[in-house]
Parts: structure tokens; C-alpha cells; sequence
């Protein structure tokens, strides 16, 4: 009997230690997977979630997280806003929720923000832009180069016409935080 509860005892340690090794490899495993999340692929899974956004230099956004292309993401508020934030602009994103995407679709991927900008370009859409210094500025984006971005300033209730357009400021994508259009 003595033998008996010896084994038994000795055998529940021996599968206490196998379950322990296990859960190690399975935690160590997990770390390991995890460590190759991007912030884009968080982003990613909370796709069509209401999350709160802290930028550099510019108010936190609440709204509907609607898309991310490789290096933003956008925005959608209840007053009808659209939000356009470079990755680079994030200070914090809250309300994400436990889920990551990775995977992206072969247009999404390489969908950027210069591409971005120039579809608002072309519809010649009045916006706000915030940057790392100043306040916000108002006015329609003329043009987008490779690394910048013309705004031809004006009143945001006007339309861009010539006599509406006070001054043209180039700014280089990497100091936009925010792009708000309506």
C-alpha cells in the first residue's frame, strides 16, 4: 500500500511537470507570435469598431475605424467626418478589442497615404489638415508629390476659387497628424 501511494504520488508530479513544460512551450510560442504584430495589423482587426484615437498635436477623434491602408488609417465620426491619420500621427488607439488582421487584401496593402491624398485631390474636397505645429489650417489640396502635400488655404465654407485663396502652403506628408473632411 506504502508503494502504492508512493507511485501515485510520484506519477501526478511527473504529468504536474509535463503540463508545466507544455504550458511553458505554449506561452513562449504565443510571446513569439505576438512579437510579430504590427500596429497596422491591431488596427486591422478592429475594423468597423467605434475607437478613440490620441494624435500628436491635435485633439483626440472618436469614430467608426472604417479602413487601414499600409500606413494610416480612417475615420468615420457621427458629425459626418471623415478622418484621415497617418500611423506616425498615433499617440494611442483605444477600444480596440483582443483581435489582430494581418492578412491584407492585395489593393489595401499597398494603399497609402499619398494615394489617399490624391483621391481627395482630385475630388477637390475642402478639409482641414493638422500638423505638428500651428493650429489647423483650411483649404483644398492643389497637389501631392512623393513626400508632400500644396494646400491652397481658404475659408472652408468657400469653394477654391482664386479670389477665395489667401496663401498656398506645401507640407511634407511626414508633419501632417490629421486630415478632417466633411
Amino acid at each position: 500500500m506504502r508503494w502504492d501511494a508512493l507511485f501515485a504520488d510520484l506519477e501526478s508530479q511527473f504529468e504536474a511537470l509535463q503540463e508545466s513544460d507544455l504550458y511553458g512551450e505554449v506561452a513562449d510560442r504565443i510571446r513569439a507570435e505576438v512579437g510579430k504584430i504590427t500596429v497596422l495589423d491591431r488596427l486591422r482587426g478592429a475594423v468597423n469598431t467605434v475607437v478613440r484615437v490620441e494624435l500628436m498635436d491635435a485633439e483626440p477623434v472618436r469614430g467608426l475605424l472604417s479602413r487601414v491602408g499600409k500606413d494610416c488609417l480612417l475615420l468615420e465620426t457621427e458629425r459626418y467626418e471623415e478622418w484621415l491619420i497617418p500611423v506616425d500621427a498615433l499617440v494611442a488607439v483605444h477600444r480596440l478589442g483582443p483581435w489582430a488582421e494581418p492578412a491584407v487584401g492585395a489593393v489595401e496593402g499597398k494603399l497609402g497615404l499619398t494615394h489617399l491624398l490624391r483621391g481627395i485631390a482630385r475630388d477637390r474636397s475642402p478639409v482641414t489638415l493638422f500638423c505638428s505645429a500651428g493650429g489647423p489650417v483650411t483649404g483644398t489640396i492643389d497637389r501631392v508629390g512623393a513626400d508632400f502635400l500644396e494646400l491652397a488655404e481658404h475659408p472652408l465654407d468657400a469653394p477654391r476659387r482664386r479670389s477665395e485663396v489667401y496663401n498656398v502652403r506645401l507640407v511634407p506628408t511626414q508633419a501632417l497628424r490629421a486630415l478632417r473632411r466633411r
